[in-house]
């Protein structure tokens, strides 16, 4: 592990590149980019690591970057960031707010907003790979950046993957992640085991017989049958799954006709998953299968329903010595600041990379709401209330001391392998 002796000589940089890391993430967070769109942000990505004597790869996985800094023989480590946007309105009335608007898959133009912090992941690591580059004298081994694409529909580290990632990158030992969350600015948490949860996202197509609203016996209704399959489904997690288990299953969505006085012929519905282990999630995606079948036959259907699965996320399962390394490492630089952090069910997919390289991994949480504002919701009880989370319109984390600590938190997880 690195003597904090070595942390303090790489870290001492940190006051120098403040400045262009708060110009930075201002200029990123009012330029963001859809899914899979993210050529800007990948260019200014791939210069910066250029000029700090990075190896770069770029275009891994469509938009994806990877930087690969060789210093002498050691431990490989792995730091990654997610860097593209959602399909969100920005509400924060920051002066450096998105007003930009993209073409989306489906075609429709939407608003773009770095609505789940990915300015600050970029931004922290960018700033980590500098201080290494400056500092070669202080560490051993090869460490990689890499800036993954497309996170947020969940296919983004399975692209890189797929397009030969473990063929450009040297050997790697260890991969370790960060996400900004709605806590107070400054803190960091790590936590060991299945932190965040697998998602599985389902569209579900049922089938009855269309027809005017004033003779539904000669139809068979799909708003009905939709209906009684949200009712079951209600029961999978509390009955089918135990209670030590954590699971949620959410409709989000019921689409069906068009006016009031008619029958539709069809409804298609849409529904979330999360679970934290393989037989958990395998057992609702059954019973979910298992039920809107039965449904349709008890409502005779004249069509056998039609099952999509998109969004696809992997659990985030934290190697326990991985994430014992970093939490030592975390406790002894950053003090009462590094705390425990609880379950999420948020999900990612980080942990393709690391699963694909067949290497541990390990993901922990930075806090990026101002302590005062964060400290006054807690004293009323309305955290819930008034402090906006990821995805949210209003997120709008603090620029310091959040971009300075996602930074430190980097710099000391990798040097407890990359120490000398």
């Amino acid at each position: 592990m690195a003597s904090t002796a070595q942390e303090a000589a790489v870290l001492a940089g940190l006051n120098g590149i403040g400045g262009w890391q708060d110009e930075f993430y201002r200029d990123l967070h009012a330029h963001p980019e859809l899914s899979h769109q993210e050529h800007r942000t990948a260019g200014l990505i791939a210069e910066k690591l250029r000029s700090w004597g990075y190896e770069v790869r770029e275009g891994v996985g469509g938009t994806g970057v990877v930087g690969i800094l060789r210093n002498g023989d050691g431990a490989g480590v792995l730091l990654r960031a997610d860097i593209d946007a959602l399909p969100v309105r920005e509400a924060t009335g920051l002066p450096y707010a998105s007003a930009v608007s993209a073409t989306d898959a489906g075609g429709h133009e939407v608003p773009v907003m770095h609505a789940c912090g990915h300015d600050v992941h970029v931004t922290c690591l960018l700033g980590a790979a500098q201080l290494f580059s400056e500092h070669t004298d202080q560490w051993q081994g090869t460490l990689v950046a890499l800036f993954q694409p497309a996170e947020e529909v969940g296919d983004g580290a399975r692209g890189m993957v797929e397009d030969g990632l473990a063929e450009l990158l040297p050997k790697v030992d260890v991969a370790l992640g960060q996400h900004v969350l709605p806590a107070p600015a400054g803190i960091v948490g790590t936590g060991s085991g299945p932190m965040l949860a697998a998602a599985d996202s389902m569209r579900i197509t049922v089938y009855g017989r269309g027809g005017h609203g004033s003779m539904p016996q000669a139809t068979v209704d799909p708003v009905v049958l939709a209906s009684m399959i949200v009712l079951r489904l209600q029961m999978v997690v509390s009955r089918e799954v135990a209670p030590t288990e954590t699971a949620v299953l959410t409709v989000g969505s019921i689409t069906a006709g068009t006016k009031s006085n008619v029958i539709s012929d069809h409804a298609v519905l849409q529904l979330n998953v999360r679970t934290y282990s393989e037989s958990t999630r395998t057992t609702i995606l059954d019973a979910i299968r298992r039920i809107v079948t039965a449904e349709c036959q008890a409502s005779n259907s004249p069509k056998d329903p039609e099952f999509e699965l998109f969004d696809r996320f992997p659990v985030t399962d934290n190697d326990a010595e991985t994430t014992r390394r970093v939490a030592a490492a975390f406790t002894t630089h950053f003090g009462d600041r590094a705390v425990e952090l609880p379950r999420q069910s948020a999900s990612e997919d980080f942990s393709d990379i690391p699963n694909a390289l067949g290497v541990p991994y390990t993901y922990w949480g930075v806090g990026g709401i101002d302590p005062e504002t964060f400290q006054a919701a807690a004293k009323a009880g309305r955290i819930a209330q008034d402090i906006p989370v990821n995805h949210s319109p209003s997120f709008a984390p603090v620029i310091e001391p959040t971009l300075r600590t996602g930074t430190e938190a980097l710099v000391v997880a990798a040097l407890a392998w990359l120490g000398k």
